[in-house]
């Protein structure tokens, strides 16, 4: 760890179209090799597919309710203690529990095959939002880890 001072974050600007900061960041998590056009058209592909699909045409409260139910509230940490690794539950702070949601949907997107990623990735919205798909398996199996682990709470640091 660094004896420096902390460094400043800063602040992601919002997107063009929604004027969302949410959206910008899925936007920067999709981005390779510095395309970023390429990542937005992507996403705003994504949001008119899913826009067909939702009843209401409102994609944002959409986004925003899939995010969500992604979201991890508590994650594990390996800690050696001794001569053995234990898994440590930890509460993830509020930053970190979006980027980790936006990470886990892009990555079942990409893991998905045998269609557009626009298509992909607003298939694994929308099963977010419902409440099942990839990336909710994946808090849901990282929250049953860390119930499992609960008793190595009291090695936290």
């Amino acid at each position: 760890m660094s004896r420096r001072k902390r460094t400043n974050r800063r602040e992601t600007q919002p997107d063009s179209r929604y004027n969302n900061r949410l959206v910008q960041k899925l936007i920067n998590s999709l981005m390779s090799d510095g395309k970023k056009s390429t990542a937005e058209r992507l996403v705003f592909d994504a949001f008119e597919l899913m826009k067909k699909s939702v009843a209401n045409n409102d994609v944002l409260t959409v986004f925003h309710k899939a995010i969500e139910n992604v979201r991890p509230h508590v994650e594990l940490k390996a800690r050696r203690v001794g001569g053995a690794t234990y898994q440590i539950p930890i509460e993830v702070r509020h930053d970190r529990s979006f980027s980790l949601a936006l990470r886990w949907v892009r990555n079942a997107a990409r893991s998905k095959k045998g269609a557009p990623m626009a298509k992909r990735l607003a298939d694994e919205l929308l099963n977010a939002y419902k409440g099942e798909g990839t990336a909710v398996r994946k808090r849901e199996e990282t929250h049953k880890m860390a119930e499992a682990n609960r008793a190595f709470a009291h090695y936290r640091w």
